[in-house]
């Protein structure tokens, strides 16, 4: 994530309304969370006090993301050891070691992309989807008398591809663990 040098100051009224002071608009919590996904640094600030809740407000779009009903990115035994080390001597090591977690993912994602690509599985699902239906094809007899003599070839064909594909893919994850 590529964040921006200048911090944009987002203010929080009274009435839990927030307030983009760079484009002089209202703004949602899922709009903050849009600019986080775009690399744009913002600072929420209590407008009243001036005190900074840039920590609340994330923690509040978290919790709106994780009750959305979809899948849930934090398994309730991590939810559970986290909430159990708050009073804990450990306390103060957990953010230092969960922020270094996260840039180690972070950089093994962008290798994992810079290896495979961004539609590596899109790729391969496109490749099984065209094997299936050349498959249920010849299965129901749906291809052409001259066309049924030649598939056979064309299979094994897809499957030698397949598998140096997947020789090479072990071989650049082999890598990236080494």
């Amino acid at each position: 994530m590529n964040a921006s040098p200048h911090k944009v100051t987002i203010k929080k009224y009274a009435n839990r309304r927030l307030y983009d002071t760079e484009s002089s608009t209202y703004v949602t919590l899922d709009r903050l969370a849009q600019m986080i996904r775009e690399g744009r640094d913002f600072v929420v600030v209590d407008a009243k006090t001036g005190e900074d809740i840039t920590h609340q407000a994330l923690t509040q779009i978290i919790v709106e993301e994780e009750a959305r009903g979809g899948a849930t990115m934090l398994p309730a035994s991590f939810l559970r050891q986290l909430i159990a080390l708050y009073g804990n001597s450990m306390q103060t090591m957990v953010p230092g070691y969960l922020d270094a977690a996260m840039q180690s993912f972070s950089k093994n994602q962008a290798a994992f992309k810079d290896a495979f690509g961004t539609n590596l599985f899109a790729d391969m699902a496109k490749r099984q989807m065209a094997l299936f239906e050349k498959g249920a094809k010849a299965f129901t007899g749906a291809a052409a008398a001259p066309a049924r003599a030649a598939e056979p070839a064309q299979p094994k064909d897809d499957v030698a591809a397949l598998k140096a594909e997947l020789d090479a893919l072990r071989a650049k994850v082999d890598k990236l663990g080494s």
